[in-house]
């Protein structure tokens, strides 16, 4: 599933596409799985000659601001993705929602394999999944003070605290597998059991990493070659850039890759 630091990739897409432009044309894929609290059809009508006023980010969750007052709701599951494209461009297969905007631009929503929603509301913020989100690393900042409390109060793994959205929205697998090996922290460690130092390099490492994927725009071949990232992926994964043997356990119900001789 696209984390945060892909899906404000998208939001920055937008940004630059969309925002300040009004929807000339609208065309929704009849597909209720997709469109699961909205007919289709009335959200294309709905969104015809309406102004893109804004993006919003929360964790893995985005929307754009409407002049109606409505917010356009789009989560990518697993397969889903945004893209901006010129009238010669040609567009991708498995459109779910595909808008001609006053600047000769479309902004499109695809997504292959159905697991995503759209939604068009009054307001995303007052009801879940979003309601129900925890701080955004990014966008609300870590007070460390705040991180301490938090994990104080949690016997369970730290990794799978991390991967909770009620704790810190958008951070996903492979985010928490790098925060905890740059930590040196292994990811069966209780909350309640780190020192405060521990804490406070996991603060560190958690906002370098995001700030950093984010700074790059998700590419992953930009990001720093000593990464776990880069070695974590597939059934030959055998060690990291260091040489040191990569571990595969189940924490919190996820696959987690860890390096044990570093991570205590």
């Amino acid at each position: 599933m696209p984390e945060l630091p892909e899906v404000q990739n998208w939001r920055q897409l937008a940004d630059e596409t969309a925002i300040g432009a009004t929807i000339v044309k609208a065309k929704a894929d009849d597909d209720r799985i997709i469109f699961d609290q909205n007919v289709p059809s009335t959200v294309a009508r709905k969104l015809k000659g309406k102004v893109l006023k804004r993006t919003h980010r929360k964790g893995k969750h985005f929307w754009i601001e409407l002049d109606s007052g409505e917010d356009l709701y789009i989560h990518f599951g697993m397969t889903g993705s945004l893209w901006a494209l010129d009238p010669e461009d040609e567009p991708p297969s498995h459109i779910k929602l595909d808008l001609t905007l006053s600047n000769g631009k479309r902004l499109v929503y695809r997504n292959m394999r159905r697991i995503g929603k759209i939604r068009l509301l009054p307001d995303i913020t007052a009801v879940p999944p979003v309601s129900k989100l925890g701080p955004d690393p990014v966008e609300d900042g870590i007070e460390l003070k705040d991180l301490q409390a938090t994990l104080g109060k949690r016997k369970g793994p730290i990794k799978a605290v991390l991967l909770d959205q009620k704790v810190y929205a958008g951070v996903g697998n492979w985010i928490a597998d790098e925060v905890l090996y740059q930590a040196r922290l292994s990811p069966h460690r209780r909350c309640n059991e780190l020192s405060p130092a521990e804490v406070k390099r996991l603060r560190t490492c958690l906002i370098r990493i995001l700030e950093k994927a984010c700074d790059v725009r998700a590419d992953s071949s930009r990001f720093p070659k000593s990464w776990l990232f880069h070695h974590r992926w597939g059934k030959q994964a055998e060690t990291d850039a260091k040489g040191q043997a990569i571990q595969f356990d189940q924490v919190g119900g996820r696959t987690t890759a860890w390096v044990p001789s570093v991570q205590a």
